[in-house]
């Protein structure tokens, strides 16, 4: 039977799996799918799956007119201890359950593709899964090692993200260099400081090469997170006032818009916990149309078609200065144009942190601008426009290599079969 090893990024936004062929130490494919999984509002039969997972999972939302559950960016409560279980079609899921239902999808095609079992991976890990909190970081770490197991995996190590991605851009190099790296995902920004060199490619002792490591809890969905606070909630009534008492006037309190601006909130947003007060504040704006919308978003589950188009906005503005926030639907009608110098007023607050926290990193660690030979730079969020200026300014005279947005990661994982040689 042929050896093989998976390199596995499980990502906020997508996932990843790299199939590496042990003896001819070369990777055979990638398999790329969206980290979403839906459950049907009704499951039909007693046998089958009662969910539907990555690209399917869209279309299969869309033509079900949007009912049911969709789950996305689960990668996200990983570390929230709050977060214990959710029921869906009276089952419960722990994260990870929900977790190994991506991962499983992932291990299926990849063991299809190369004719058998593999139960070996080397699955990514953000340096912190948020922030630098150890208790949280030991709780996600434990719930992606259960997910691994329940997926199926028998075999497992675990690598920083931000290494894997070096490791994949190592194959491209004639020569040694040291390499800062930084991995901007939806949920983590991860960066990484150490010596790659193409004739240690494979080698088991690469711990003298890395020097640093770092991350901060700042990615592409804080930024769709930001945008929806700032120009998504006022169409869902974030600025409505009512009357409260005859003659007073008030504006509805911004905390009924937590659970709206941020899509791991309103993965499991509770409608019916806070239903009447809504439809009260509702009743007494006088049946403003605006805060309508939020009604109408939370009872038909709109939320991840809302988030979509924000996306685009944000897509369209990585190579155009002014892009279009749209949506039509159930009556919910957005459009507005939106410009450059707008959006990255709207996300500059997490840009700063992303930079100050570069600041301190390289002090930290001592790493002088002038001893980088390059940067490398990747993942879905290092195509916004902010971000590539943020690097392009702070260091000049350094080349920004960057390689497959959504791939390198699992490449990069799949190189490191080290991992397994080493003792603990």
């Amino acid at each position: 039977m042929k050896k093989f090893l998976y390199g596995i990024d499980f990502g906020t936004t997508n996932s990843a799996l790299s199939i590496f062929d042990e003896e001819k130490k070369e990777i055979l494919t990638t398999i790329l799918i969206p980290s979403l999984i839906y459950f049907p509002f009704s499951h039909k039969s007693e046998g089958s799956l009662n969910y539907v997972v990555g690209e399917k999972a869209i279309s299969a939302y869309l033509s079900d007119g949007m009912e049911g559950r969709f789950i996305k960016s689960v990668k996200q409560i990983l570390s929230k201890s709050s977060f214990t279980e959710t029921r869906i079609q009276n089952k419960r899921y722990t994260a990870s359950d929900l977790v190994a239902i991506i991962l499983k999808e992932l291990k299926s095609r990849a063991d299809e593709f190369i004719g058998q079992d593999c139960q070996k991976a080397i699955i990514g890990r953000p340096v912190f899964f948020d922030d630098d909190n150890t208790h949280k970081d030991t709780l996600a770490q434990n719930r992606l090692s259960k997910a691994a197991e329940l997926a199926g995996f028998k075999n497992v190590r675990f690598q920083f993200e931000p290494i894997g991605a070096a490791f994949a851009y190592e194959k491209t190099l004639q020569q040694q260099e040291k390499v800062l790296v930084a991995d901007l995902g939806g949920g983590t920004t991860d960066f990484t400081y150490l010596v790659l060199d193409p004739e240690k490619a494979g080698s088991v002792f690469r711990k003298n090469d890395l020097m640093a490591t770092g991350g901060i809890y700042i990615g592409g969905d804080s930024f769709d997170s930001a945008f929806m606070w700032e120009k998504g909630t006022p169409y869902f009534g974030k600025n409505t006032e009512y009357e409260a008492t005859p003659g007073k006037i008030l504006t509805v309190p911004k905390s009924l818009f937590a659970n709206i601006f941020t899509w791991d909130k309103m993965n499991f947003f509770n409608g019916n916990r806070i239903k009447k007060d809504i439809e009260d504040y509702y009743y007494f704006s006088g049946k403003d149309a605006k805060f309508k919308n939020l009604i109408t978003l939370i009872d038909n589950n709109l939320g991840y078609s809302v988030f979509q188009s924000i996306e685009k906005t944000k897509i369209g503005l990585s190579d155009r200065e002014v892009s279009r926030f749209s949506y039509s639907n159930m009556e919910i009608e957005i459009e507005e144009e939106i410009t450059i110098v707008q959006y990255e007023a709207i996300i500059d607050k997490d840009i700063q942190k992303i930079s100050s926290y570069l600041d301190d990193f390289m002090l930290k660690n001592n790493i002088k601008p002038e001893e980088i030979d390059s940067l490398f730079i990747t993942g879905g969020t290092s195509m916004v426009r902010a971000i590539q200026h943020l690097f392009k300014s702070r260091f000049p005279l350094i080349k920004v290599n960057s390689g497959d947005n959504f791939t390198s990661v699992s490449k990069g994982l799949a190189y490191s079969g080290y991992l397994f040689e080493m003792h603990d």
